[in-house]
């Protein structure tokens, strides 16, 4: 199991995620990924993080596909992977309905067939085999519907991507997304993954799409990515207290209430009646109360918290669960080195 580092949405600090990456690579993991939401955009940060690397490679989780056509999409990823010596991963999500409605102002529509056509657009791009020519039901290039003007035509991309197949890798959380990943990416990434629960949650889904894609080999071959929050720490009750806020966010305010992914995720794991109450809290105003709510079963599950023997025993666990490179998220310089020798 690879180690890769999340340094998540850029904001206050980026001298100190800076000094973050640069030891990342120092100690040898295997990537960096920033994320975006409606605050700084990953691919600046990304481009930013290349020109000051060598050799860790840089990936987006995740580029919003509502935020970008596939073909900005395509361009961005053809030059970011060429300026970065072939170091890029793309990795794209169709993030919520608030941000994509409430954010970027365009409809949230199907985003499972959006996804689809998406990556078909993108990949057609790079792989420059002919001008594009691709009407579907989420996607039509050239535009051909009302206020055209009916000079669109199929264009190719002008520069020759160095790795016309580069990897995608698709945030993905229900399991009809997850098996659509399977079927029609490289990797996955998913988020508040529980390995114990690795199986009955995802398996059958994975399986489908793997079946779906039509290679062979595609499960050998197919990389799980998930962002885990991890800290450190002898103070096991302190260190747990530190990945609350996050989950709290997430399972209370990231959605509307019965439209919330997250939550849905946590439900299935069983933590039904806590979700509530976290969500009931969150969304009338009373944070702090949101993130008390957090079990410490929810905690232990999805995070890498506490002393470094317990965290190696997770560790374990983690890469038999069928991860194949673990995201690390954290800004303590302490845990990114001690999860690097732990996982030797």
């Amino acid at each position: 199991m690879r180690l890769g580092l999340n340094i998540g949405y850029w904001g206050a600090g980026m001298g100190r995620s800076l000094d973050l990456v640069k030891e990342a690579e120092r100690l040898d993991y295997h990537s960096v990924w920033a994320a975006e939401a409606y605050g700084a955009d990953a691919v600046t940060v990304l481009s930013w993080i290349a020109a000051q690397t060598d050799r860790i490679h840089v990936g987006s989780a995740i580029l919003q596909m509502h935020a970008r056509t596939p073909a900005m999409t395509a361009m961005t990823a053809a030059t970011l992977d060429e300026l970065s010596g072939g170091r890029f991963l793309l990795g794209l999500g169709v993030s919520g309905p608030q941000v994509v409605e409430g954010w970027h102002g365009v409809p949230y529509g199907k985003p499972l067939q959006r996804t689809r056509e998406y990556v078909d657009v993108v990949r057609l791009i790079l792989r420059r085999q002919d001008p594009l020519d691709y009407q579907g039901e989420e996607l039509g290039i050239p535009y051909r519907g009302p206020g055209a003007t009916g000079l669109g035509k199929p264009l190719k991309l002008i520069s020759h991507p160095p790795n016309p197949e580069l990897p995608f890798y698709l945030a993905a959380i229900g399991p009809r997304n997850v098996e659509l990943a399977a079927e029609i990416a490289d990797g996955w990434l998913p988020i508040f993954w529980s390995p114990e629960r690795a199986g009955e949650g995802f398996g059958a889904a994975l399986g489908r799409g793997f079946s779906r894609s039509g290679d062979p080999a595609k499960a050998a071959s197919f990389e799980i990515a998930p962002t885990v929050q991890a800290l450190v720490t002898d103070d096991l009750a302190a260190g747990r207290d530190t990945m609350r806020p996050m989950l709290a966010l997430y399972l209370g305010g990231m959605g509307a209430r019965g439209r919330n992914f997250y939550a849905d995720l946590a439900t299935r794991y069983g933590y039904g009646d806590a979700v509530d109450r976290i969500q009931d809290a969150y969304l009338n105003g009373r944070k702090g109360e949101a993130m008390a709510a957090v079990p410490d079963g929810l905690v232990d599950e999805v995070s890498l918290v506490g002393p470094a023997e317990r965290v190696r025993d997770r560790l374990d666990v983690y890469a038999e669960s069928g991860v194949t490179e673990l995201l690390v998220g954290t800004t303590d310089l302490a845990t990114l080195r001690t999860l690097a020798e732990l996982n030797e």
